[in-house]
């Protein structure tokens, strides 16, 4: 009996937590979004979740409609074919059903479109350079700089996920509109965090701006979505989201972290500027 209690408390527990100890990185068989954490993942849920839902009610109205007329038109039924050929009222209703529906859906995905690319009244601002096969992030306000590069299968702490972790995560402070500017110094990367629901080309000779707001702390993963060469699928995104005070000490020990160093050009951590420019 005693285990059996304790069993369930420690699912209940698990299936409570879950949500938000792994909300940051794609699980099996995952039906649905990952959960969002950004006012504009919220949006995009939501939106989805209504537009699924006229999708359904489309699905159960047409197939209720062919059922009824293969059972009411069947042969045996109608051993004459009716001779009209046309409805001009049903016609109209049906032409201006789907166009009441289309415009339903229209409305609310040009507003989520316009709040998508419209910078929120933004703190501070981002810049994101994609590389073949690293990001490098870039604080203008603060003047850090630093790469970004996957963390080796064989290098990984326990609980962190393989292909996804990086060695120098992007540390953002929560609840903090930010202004992200994105461009890429060889070919057309896509910087894309399922739970931000951010997903943004980064072009070569081109600056594309968004912008992300983190509600909740944590540690959120993405992946390079712009197929870009050789090791497209090792170039991984690593936020790490934090209260503001947490982020304001980690400002000052980035300072002198990615410092220059003789040889390496600003913002180089030392683990690179060690190796030389390896890449994986």
């Amino acid at each position: 009996m005693n285990r059996s209690i304790l069993a369930l408390t420690a699912a209940a527990a698990f299936i409570g937590l879950a949500p938000v100890a792994l909300a940051g990185e794609p699980q099996p068989w995952a039906f649905s979004f990952q959960h969002g954490v950004s006012p504009t993942m919220e949006r995009i849920a939501s939106l989805a979740t209504f537009i699924n839902g006229v999708i359904v009610v489309i699905t159960l109205l047409v197939s209720g409609l062919l059922l009824y007329a293969c059972t009411r038109f069947r042969a045996d039924r109608n051993p004459k074919p009716a001779t009209w050929s046309h409805n001009t009222p049903l016609e109209i209703v049906w032409t201006a059903i789907p166009a009441v529906i289309l415009l339903l859906i229209a409305i609310p995905s040009f507003r989520l479109l316009y709040f998508m690319d419209k910078v929120q009244d933004a703190d501070m601002t981002l810049k994101i350079v994609g590389h073949q096969w690293y990001w490098s992030y870039e604080y203008p306000d603060h003047d850090v700089r630093f790469d970004s590069n996957m963390v080796q299968a064989e290098d990984l702490k326990p609980g962190q996920p393989r292909l996804l972790t990086a060695d120098n995560a992007l540390v953002v402070p929560v609840g903090v509109p930010i202004r992200l500017q994105m461009t890429a110094d060889d070919v057309i990367h896509s910087w894309s965090v399922p739970a931000f629901g951010v997903k943004t080309d980064t072009v070569p000779g081109r600056l594309n701006e968004t912008w992300v707001q983190v509600d909740k702390p944590g540690d959120y993963h993405g992946q390079c979505s712009q197929l870009c060469g050789v090791n497209h699928g090792f170039m991984p995104i690593h936020v790490k989201a934090v209260p503001k005070e947490e982020f304001t000490a980690w400002l000052a020990q980035a300072k002198t972290k990615f410092a220059r160093i003789d040889g390496t050009r600003p913002g180089t951590s030392v683990a690179l500027a060690t190796r030389g420019e390896d890449r994986p």
